[in-house]
């Protein structure tokens, strides 16, 4: 990643939330900005609050972030890097309680399902809560033995917390995928690491046009990392959400991105920057 001159750092959460984490990861001098909503993030990095944001798109487990696509469609943004993290989810509860104690568990929905097996085995209820670290602060807040909550060891070294259970997820192979954001586009040179560039597209309602919109791709032997599909809002046009490996400026992407103009309703590109070391 060849970002630099980062002071704040924008995330959709509070502080102790997986987002949190991955901003200290990354910008670990940076004052961070914790943002109630995604489109608050957007909004942050828009007005300059922050110098750039991270939103989280994708996990391993719980799958895509729906909302970051209609929100990505909306803004004048560039994606300017991606960040994979391994998640590591423990159990937090009050201090001097043991694990038989605890009646019921609080997290966001993604994190309580990427734990399903640990909540069943040990019949506690689940709690939707909005954010991981929320529910850890709501924990610490009632100082109620019965109650616990699935979130971070930062979290949990926040609010006070106790680590009853670690690594509690299904499956230790449990990654998040996050992208930075900033109001212009970086400058990337493919000497100094392997390029990709996200666009969305929406075809024409014909027959074969995703076919042959993909096929523009194929032919110019430009590799597919992602394809994704939304249906907007009169359910009548569907939206795709497209990675691939290269530059515009490369020849082969550039000539896939003209060909396919003539298939499709309009493509934006949404940035061009460096894959994660992760894909390596």
């Amino acid at each position: 990643m060849d970002i630099k001159n980062i002071n704040t750092i924008s995330f959709q959460g509070i502080e102790g939330a997986n987002s949190h984490l991955a901003c200290k990861e990354l910008f670990p001098k940076a004052k961070v900005i914790p943002c109630e909503t995604f489109e608050e993030v957007f909004d942050s990095v828009r007005t300059n609050k922050s110098n750039i944001g991270l939103i989280p798109v994708e996990n391993s487990i719980a799958g895509r972030v729906a909302e970051i696509h209609s929100l990505m469609h909306k803004t004048p943004l560039k994606i300017v890097g991606e960040y994979f993290m391994k998640v590591e989810l423990h159990l937090l509860g009050v201090k001097k309680i043991k694990i038989n104690q605890v009646k019921n568990v609080r997290s966001h929905i993604h994190a309580l399902s990427q734990c399903r097996k640990f909540i069943k085995k040990n019949k506690i209820k689940m709690i939707v809560t909005p954010d991981t670290a929320l529910a850890a602060k709501e924990v610490s807040e009632e100082n109620n033995p019965t109650e616990s909550a699935i979130a971070s060891k930062l979290a949990g070294k926040i609010y006070n917390l106790k680590i009853l259970k670690k690594n509690v997820e299904d499956s230790f192979q449990n990654i998040t995928r996050f992208i930075l954001l900033q109001k212009k586009q970086i400058k990337v040179n493919s000497s100094k690491g392997k390029i990709l560039t996200s666009l969305i597209f929406a075809v024409n309602n014909v027959p074969a046009s995703l076919h042959k919109a993909l096929g523009c791709f194929a032919i110019n032997n430009v590799n597919m990392t992602k394809l994704e599909s939304y249906v907007n809002e009169t359910f009548k046009q569907a939206e795709f959400y497209v990675d691939i490996e290269g530059d515009t400026k490369d020849f082969n992407v550039a000539s896939a991105l003209k060909e396919i103009k003539e298939y499709t309703r309009f493509v934006r590109i949404l940035g061009t920057y460096y894959a994660d070391r992760f894909r390596k």
